[in-house]
Parts: structure tokens; sequence; C-alpha cells
């Protein structure tokens, strides 16, 4: 079998497979966030309520390395984008039309609900994961931690435009107003999708030769127990999880914070929380500019990156336990900032390694492993949130000072990201090579891999 030569993708490609990002970001943000909002305000219904669907979302995406191995057997990424994008947004409209039911009947208002988050945590895992994967066989090395915050920041941008655009016109409030902009914000995001990947893969073309046999594929039990046994995959899931899960902790106890022992209005505390993306863009950005320098010689700066992005995580965590002491004369906005920074540089040099190291080891395994890095992330997202606030209760039932209180898990979760800091020095660098002769997408995965 001959396939054609495809070349890395230049800048307009990536950009364009960023797409697929910015429609899951968008979706997302308003099955998250608005109706959320809706649940607990509009039907004063429980606040638990919203947040076991989320945590049920996050438990479906355990199946992505199972969604890699189909794609790995297929031998093709996009059918598994655009299928999961397309049980994305039906998951999404479901979701809508669930919360609407809610108000006149809860329990199967609810019912439905279970069943669109589960699709939509199937959708983000399925498009999720193939999309990095085919970001990895398709971006050079030297730029990939770029390609990966582009990817990223395009993501968080459908995080931004949908919450101004869909808020606008959510007002005034009505149940059929929030199917229609719902169903709106799915569409575009399916339509972008599809403009991103069109072609981005490539065509197979097979040459009339003797038939070549193809080798026998192991059922995906034993494919994730080979993933399982390389040291690399195996570390390198550890330490996302870890990382992951000190970073998702600190999302719901930050503003707490702010206002219990800095005073901060609910207006200047959600001001900080914009200090701290303006951080988390800078990190990112930084990264990037210093990422596309890379050659297939230095795999090792993009690691790091990571690493130097977690030890300034911790600091910064320090700085808080600190500032909770010292209260008005601590520069909140400046530490607060410099912790952005931190997760935001530790987070593209994550997402760089994954795409640097997702085709080392055993071949045609590329979407297993992926999936399981991203199974790891969504565990850890799932629990962090929960963990961090969980600890703050604990923590102000033991001590009456809120800051020690708070200080404590700050202290905890910057302990976290030294440990995370520690597993990533074990993580070797190992960039990929694209062959002079091009044989398609599959030829990345089974290319020389230079080891750092």
């Amino acid at each position: 079998m001959m396939t054609k030569a495809l070349q890395p993708l230049g800048w307009l490609g990536i950009v364009r497979l960023g797409l697929v990002q910015t429609g899951l970001g968008a979706i997302v943000i308003l099955t998250t966030s608005t109706l959320n909002r809706v649940m607990v305000v509009e039907l004063a219904l429980p606040a638990v309520l919203p947040g076991a669907l989320v945590a049920f979302y996050y438990a479906v995406q355990l199946s992505r390395p199972r969604m890699g191995y189909g794609s790995d057997v297929g031998g093709r990424r996009t059918p598994w984008i655009i299928g999961g994008m397309a049980c994305l947004a039906l998951g999404g409209i479901l979701a809508a039309l669930a919360t609407a039911w809610m108000a006149s009947d809860t329990l199967a208002g609810i019912a439905l609900a279970i069943v669109a988050f589960a699709m939509i945590g199937a959708g983000v895992g399925a498009a999720g994961t193939s999309l990095l994967v085919l970001l990895a066989m398709r971006v050079a090395e030297k730029r990939r931690a770029a390609a990966a915050t582009i990817v990223w920041l395009m993501m968080i941008a459908g995080f931004i435009v949908t919450a101004a655009v869909a808020g606008q016109h959510l007002d005034p409030f009505s149940n059929m107003r929030l199917i229609a902009v719902t169903g709106v914000v799915a569409l575009t995001a399916f339509v972008l999708s599809l403009i991103g990947v069109w072609n981005i893969e490539g065509q197979q073309t097979v040459a009339k030769t003797a038939p070549v046999e193809e080798e026998p594929q192991p059922s995906f039990a034993q494919a994730m127990k080979q993933v399982w046994a390389e040291p690399m995959a195996r570390r390198f899931a550890v330490f996302v999880f870890v990382s992951m899960l000190a970073y998702s902790a600190q999302d719901l106890i930050l503003e707490p914070f702010a206002g219990l022992v800095f005073g901060l209005t609910p207006g200047q505390s959600t001001q900080l929380a914009g200090v701290q993306n303006a951080g988390l863009f800078v990190g990112m950005v930084l990264v990037a500019l210093a990422g596309s320098g890379f050659g297939e010689r230095r795999a090792g700066p993009i690691r790091l990156w990571m690493i130097g992005g977690c030890v300034v995580s911790a600091l910064a965590l320090v700085g808080l336990v600190v500032g909770g002491q010292m209260n008005a004369w601590w520069p909140l906005h400046a530490n607060v900032f410099v912790l952005g920074v931190g997760n935001g540089a530790f987070a593209v040099g994550a997402i760089g390694s994954m795409m640097g190291n997702v085709s080392r080891g055993t071949k045609k395994r590329e979407g297993v492993r992926m999936g399981l890095w991203g199974a790891a992330q969504a565990i850890a997202f799932g629990v962090g949130g929960l963990l961090g606030a969980a600890a703050v209760d604990i923590t102000r039932l033991m001590m009456e000072s809120p800051a020690l209180a708070y200080g404590a898990v700050f202290a905890a979760e910057a302990v976290v990201f030294l440990v995370a800091a520690h597993l990533a020095t074990r993580i070797e660098a190992g960039p990929q090579k694209f062959p002079k002769t091009g044989e398609g997408p599959g030829a990345v995965a089974t290319a020389e891999l230079v080891a750092r």
C-alpha cells in the first residue's frame, strides 16, 4: 500500500484544526456554565444537580482510550473528530431541552440531562483525543509548542465569544430562547469543525501491486496493556493526573479566598480571575514563542517549560499562603498574575509533550496513548475542584482563621505541583522526525524517534 506524501502543516493548517477546539469550547461553556446557572437560579434546583452532571461528563471521558483505540484500528482520525463533534453538538441541544423540561417535569428533565451529558462527554472525548493525535502527526517538532498554544487559545476564544454573544441573545430569558441559542451555537460549532478538518488528513491511495497482508489487530484490552507497560506512557499519565489535579483544585477557592481574606467585592474578585487569565495567556504565549525555535535536536526545552511552569505555580501558591497572613500589604493581583503565567507555561508544555511523545512506543497505539492521557486529565479535573472545595471546608472547621484555612489548602496544592515537577523530570523528551519520503499521516507515527 502506498499513500500520498504529506508535508507538515503550516500555520494556516494549524489554525484550521484549532477551529475544532473553538467549536468544542463554545458548546462546553454553554452546557457547563450557562445551563448550570439556569438550573440553580431560574429553576431553583439544588446546586448539586449541575455539579453531578458535570462530574458525570468527566467520568464518561474515561472512555477516551477506547475511542483512541478505535481511531488506531481505522487508521484515520477525521471520522472520529467529525463524529465526536456531531455527538457533542446533539448532546448540547438535548441538554438545553432537558433543562427547559425540568421546569415542568423535573425528573424527566434530569433523565434526559443524564443522556445529554453522557453524549457531551463522549463527544469531547472522541473529538479531542483524535484532534491531538492528528496535530501530533501533522505538525513539525519545531512548531509543536506554538501549535499547542494556538489550539488552546482558540478553545478559550470559543469560551469568550460564546459567553459574550450567546449572553446577549439569551435576554430576555425564556426556555425557548435557551433552546434556540444553544441550537445555533451547536450548529455553528459543527460547521467550524467541518471547515477545520476538511482535507487536512489527506486521502490514501492504493497502488496496484501485490496485496500486503495486514497485521492482526489486538483487542482493546491487549492494546491498553501494551501502552500501560511502556514506562514513558505510564509516567506521563501519572504526571498529567497529578499536575492537572493541582491545576483544577485552585479553581473554586481562589475567588472566595480573595473575598474572605482580602475583602474583595464580587466584582473585584471577578476582575482578579481576569488577571489570572491574563497571566495564563502570557505564559502560553511565552512557551509558544520560545518553543517555535526548538529544533529536532533540542526537544528538552519544552519539557523544561513544563517543569518550570509547575515550579512557578507552586511558588505563586506559597505566595498566597504568605499573602493571607500579610493581608493588605501583599500584592495580590501580581501574585495571581504570576500564578496564571506558571499555569499557562506548564499547561502548554504538557500539551506539547503529549504531541511529541504520542508516537513513542508500540506502533499504531497513538490513539490509545493520547486517550490514556486524556482520561487522566478528565479524572483530575473531575475530582480536583471537588477536593479543593472540600479541603477548605474541612480546614475551616479546624481553624478559626480563614487565612490559615485557605493557606493550608494552597500549601498542599503547592506540594502537589512540586511533585508534578519531579515526575516531569523523569519523562524523556522524544521528538519525531518527518520522513523525507512521505507515506501519509501514518508514516509520522512510525518515523524514527530521537530520545534526548
